[in-house]
């Protein structure tokens, strides 16, 4: 097995690159700077500038892997504001100072990739929980990369994510990172040090605290709920947006995250959960679909072989997916 030292590398900085430039651009923020994709998500110069940055970073370093990503240049373009446009032009500019518009555009652009089962290439959520970013809360850039279908490297930028949830004035902003068969880690972000991260030693899914999403259309509450009760959770869930949600996990902040259908034709996207299921699962947790089958990131751009996500750690987890199954009979 590869040990992936310069693909880790890459990915680190990278995703370091853009979270920089999402703290500064949360900071400035303004409503104008937010537009409306077809599918009703927020976007915003964030999203953009995030995705142009990476993408540029790994066509420089690895200039024939292909990316899936999220955003388009499409999306920028027709949205017919020229304020956004001029504000991610500049955003981007902050790491490389030469660029051209049409450049950015074209970097913006190479997300396009349909994935499958063969070859190597990188998926990216530029911002993964949007609406986290703007209500200043949660939210995490997630890179990973993918070969021959299965998740190899895995980097979570989560610039809002404390070191201690139970005080209000920890210091925030971590990396979380994984490669396959070689373990997890933490970074602080604008730190060099690395340290392993292991999911909770919870041996009762009744002491377990769920991690969920901030947003129900996300993931059924209620359900949620019931399952909670089922399995004997007492304690409060742990609402975050994004990949954070595997992170916790992974750290022990929390022991079991579910993401559970609110629709039947529901595709979960590949970007919205590699990165974070390696992480995971390098920490010692287990991630499957609500029936128990493995997430089957060889299918495309989304996890079309799949309904919804159980992750917990592992001596708990076949608990929860039977709680799960008998709570929603899929």
């Amino acid at each position: 097995m590869p040990n992936y030292q310069l693909e880790e590398s890459v990915a680190l900085e990278a995703v370091v690159q853009a979270a920089r430039v999402c703290q500064k651009v949360r900071a400035d923020l303004a409503s104008e700077e937010t537009l409306i994709k077809k599918d009703r998500s927020p976007v915003t110069v964030a999203d953009f500038s995030s995705q142009a940055i990476i993408s540029r970073f790994l066509k420089k370093n690895f200039p024939n892997d292909p990316l899936v990503a999220e955003e388009s240049a499409s999306d920028l373009m027709q949205s017919g504001d020229d304020f956004i446009r001029e504000r991610v032009f500049e955003c981007v500019r902050t790491t490389e100072r030469n660029l051209s518009d049409e450049e950015i555009l074209q970097a913006l652009d190479g997300g396009g990739y349909g994935g499958g089962p063969a070859g190597r290439f990188w998926t990216l959520d530029p911002i993964d929980g949007t609406k986290g970013f703007l209500r200043g809360e949660q939210y995490a850039v997630s890179l990973a990369l993918i070969e021959n279908g299965q998740v190899v490297l895995g980097v979570l930028g989560c610039p809002n994510y404390p070191e201690d949830w139970r005080r209000s004035d920890s210091r925030a902003g971590y990396l979380f990172a994984a490669k396959k068969d070689q373990g997890a880690y933490q970074q602080k972000i604008g730190d060099s040090e690395k340290r392993p991260i292991q999911v909770s030693d919870v041996q009762s899914p009744g002491e377990a605290i769920f991690c969920e999403s901030v947003e129900s259309g996300h993931s059924s509450h209620s359900d949620s709920k019931t399952i909670a009760e089922r399995l004997g959770v007492t304690n409060p869930p742990l609402r975050l947006d994004s990949q954070c949600k595997y992170a916790a996990v992974a750290r022990g902040d929390a022991s079991i995250y579910l993401r559970l259908p609110t629709r039947a034709d529901y595709q979960e996207k590949i970007w919205d959960h590699a990165a974070g299921v390696i992480v995971l699962e390098e920490a010692g947790g287990r991630a499957t679909d609500i029936h128990g089958r493995p997430l089957d990131f060889s299918l495309g751009r989304t996890l079309r072989g799949n309904k919804g996500v159980a992750a917990a750690n592992r001596r708990i987890h076949g608990q929860v997916v039977e709680a799960v199954r008998s709570v929603l009979k899929p």
